[in-house]
């Protein structure tokens, strides 16, 4: 049974930083392709950033692109995203998804779609 715990939300100032990681257990880590996206009260779900299975590629949002980096650590089974320069509007609850199916990354993982696991999701709140 796949298992994705995410960990690391909380409140910070604007500006601030903050990392969190998303555990992953039950399949082969190293083939999954991860996810994080963000859903803020009142509002869909949307697209964060993505990282293929091998670490080589990698996707943002416009959003939060040059604030926020993804990465993964195979060994740990775990992918992180580092958030900085945190603005109010990131307000959200962050979840992690994987794709185990060992695909390139693609404009595909812009979407809930191409995922088939997700996490519980962690609060980060964002204060002006």
């Amino acid at each position: 049974q796949v298992q994705l715990v995410e960990s690391g939300g909380g409140l910070v100032q604007a500006g601030g930083s903050l990392r969190l990681s998303c555990a992953a257990s039950g399949r082969i880590f190293s083939s999954a392709a991860m996810g994080w996206f963000r859903q803020a009260p009142g509002k869909e779900r949307e697209f964060v950033t993505a990282i293929s299975w091998s670490g080589v590629t990698t996707f943002y949002a416009d959003s939060v692109k040059g604030r926020f980096t993804i990465s993964r650590d195979n060994a740990k089974n775990t992918v992180y995203l580092q958030m900085n320069s945190l603005k109010p509007e990131d307000t959200a609850v962050y979840y992690c998804a994987a794709d185990y199916r060992k695909r390139p990354l693609t404009s595909d993982y812009y979407y809930e779609s191409a995922y088939d696991y997700w996490g519980q999701g962690t609060q980060v709140t964002v204060s002006s």
